[in-house]
Parts: structure tokens; sequence; C-alpha cells
């Protein structure tokens, strides 16, 4: 299965990561700003029929994913997504052994209703019940953008039975009387293991001895292990980005704002850090600009003196690492990794 890797530079998944989060989203037109309205309907509002119609579908293209079917999932598509399929198709597949080995359950849908006659630039619904400070225990936010006006069903699969469970998320648009394909997501349920849980309970613990880097970064993976899409927003995410801010740290990359660090003198650009499961360990991985990566050797060398410097300024990284990654990115977006076991850093 895919690994997860989400770099820190903002809460999406991350484009170049080996798609395990990755989404392929509504092949949309144009946005045009518009203040036509946007309603969510829980799942004990919605009428029997149409809730029984929604998870039907969503159970039936989740059995087409298990078994490998894209072109017949496809064919199931909006014309936007099935003329620019080729992202769903590799998700699929790069997924594959964890979709065939799990058993699906759907979770209560939420139906979304876009009004007007132009795509919203940003379509967001509140859904649920909502309390004076905030969101609930059953309620849910999501964020659209760029959204043709239309019906959407939102149905999480939650995909369990093996080692690699996976939320898996279809948007869903209603098309006369068909829900067709719209959007999928999918996202590990764990890490090495570990649950949502587990690394609010770790970042917590990282916090309460005074290591704030470690505890952002554990509380920003336990949000991603939260959550089956970053479209979707619940109390839980909501609780966790208060703690993870309260500890955010101003010198680590984060929300698309870079930081330099000294080595050797040089000054290295870092552009995002986020944590990954590289066997049972959990390493950090560091990308940073760099003019050219076409020496190799000397690349090399500089994500070495990167990762020593790193571990250097922040030593606090290991009681929470077992080894640290760097990966030097050029301008046309073509990196060069390496990384040190934590023992070997000195």
């Amino acid at each position: 299965m895919a690994e997860e890797k989400t770099p820190l530079t903002d809460a999406h998944p991350n484009p170049l990561r080996k798609r395990l989060c990755a989404a392929l989203w509504l092949a949309l037109l144009p946005a045009a700003a518009t203040a036509a309205a946007q309603t969510c309907q829980t799942a004990g509002d919605i009428e029997a029929p149409a809730r029984a119609a929604i998870e039907s579908a969503a159970g039936k293209y989740f059995d087409l994913a298990a078994r490998g079917q894209s072109g017949m999932l496809q064919q199931s598509a909006i014309p936007s997504l099935a003329s620019a399929f080729g992202g769903v198709e590799s998700l699929i597949k790069d997924n594959q052994s964890a979709l065939g080995n799990a058993k699906a359950s759907v979770r209560p849908p939420f139906l979304l209703t876009a009004e007007g006659t132009q795509p919203m630039a940003r379509a967001e619904f509140l859904c649920g019940v909502f309390g004076s400070s905030g969101q609930t225990h059953d309620s849910a936010i999501f964020v659209l953008n760029n959204l043709p006006a239309g019906k959407y069903a939102v149905a999480i699969v939650d995909a369990a039975g093996s080692a690699d469970a996976l939320t898996v998320t279809f948007i869903l648009q209603q098309m006369g009387a068909d829900w067709k394909l719209a959007g999928l997501f999918m996202r590990a349920a764990q890490l090495n293991g570990h649950d949502a849980a587990w690394f609010t309970q770790r970042a917590r613990e990282f916090k309460a001895r005074g290591q704030a880097r470690n505890a952002w970064l554990y509380f920003r993976k336990a949000i991603v292990l939260t959550t089956p899409t970053d479209l979707m927003s619940t109390q839980g995410t909501d609780k966790l980005y208060d703690e993870a801010q309260a500890v955010q740290p101003t010198d680590m990359p984060v929300d698309g704002t870079a930081v330099d660090l000294a080595a050797n003198g040089t000054v290295f650009r870092l552009t995002s850090m986020f944590m990954v499961g590289v066997g049972g360990d959990l390493d950090l991985v560091v990308w940073y600009q760099a003019a050219d990566i076409a020496d190799t050797a000397k690349t090399f060398q500089a994500n070495q003196s990167l990762i020593r410097a790193l571990v250097a300024k922040f030593p606090e990284l290991r009681d929470a690492f077992a080894g640290v990654a760097a990966r030097a990115v050029d301008p046309a977006g073509q990196g060069y990794g390496s990384m040190l076991p934590m023992k070997e850093i000195k």
C-alpha cells in the first residue's frame, strides 16, 4: 500500500506523495463568485429512498474499486471526471491490496445542495447541530471549491479488516435518478498501527515535556487521521487544530511559509516537514529548495549536512523519530532524497 506522507506546509494532502491520501476532485469549470445558498442534510434528515440510493451507490462503487474495476467505475463518473480519470485509476491501483482485503462499512451519508446557476468559488456546507462554541459531536463542515450548482452526497466507507485499513470517501452528484461518481478520496486509518488517539496522546505527552515541535508534528498527524478527507472538518479536528496552534513553532515550515536553517556555511530553505512510517518506525522528512540536484554526490552530502544541523538545533526530535530524511527539490519540482537513522546522527 502507498505510504502516507503529509507535508506540513498546509493541512491538505500533498500531490507528491504516493496517492494514499490523494484525491481527484471534479474537473470543474472556472469559478464565479455567487451568493447562492448551500444547505446540508445529515442522514437522519434525508428521505429514506434517497438515503438508500446514496448508500447503495457508495457500496457499489467501493466494490468496483476493491475489484480493481476502474473502467466500470469510470463509466459511472460524471463527464468531467470520466474525461480525466487517470488519477482515480492510480489511486485504486496503489491501494488495491488494502481495498481487496477489506470489509466495507458505509457510514451515514450527507446530502449537500448547492443552489444557483453558476459555480461557487467556495461552497461551505454546515451539517448537523452547532452549539454556542461551534461544532458538536454529530456535526460536520464541508468546503468545496469551484462547485457547480446541484445536489451532491458525501458517503464515507470504512475499509477495515487488514493492517492497511482505509477510509474511502465518495463524492457523488445526482444526475437524473442516478448518483454518479464526482470525486474519490482515500486515507489511511492508521500509521504504523497507530490511530489518531495514539498520536494525540503522544502529542500531549510531548507538550507536557516542553517539546513543542514534537507535539506539533504529532498533533498534525492526529488531525490527518481523524478525518477521512481534508474537505471535511469535525468537532474532533477543530479541537486538534486548536491544540496544534497552541504549540505551533515559528522555526519550522508551516502553512506555506518557508524557514531558513544554517549548516556549515550553507543556508537551507526548508519548505515542509512531515512524518512517515517506514517499517515499524516513524521517520521525519524535511524538504528544502535546491538550485540544482544534477550532482547527486554533492546533493547527498548537502542532505546529510542538513539532517545533522536540524537535529543539532532541535535535539528533541531524537525522542520522537527513528530517523530523518532530507529531500532536495529543484525549481522543476524534481527531488533527490536520502536519510540517516537517528542513532547515526552525531
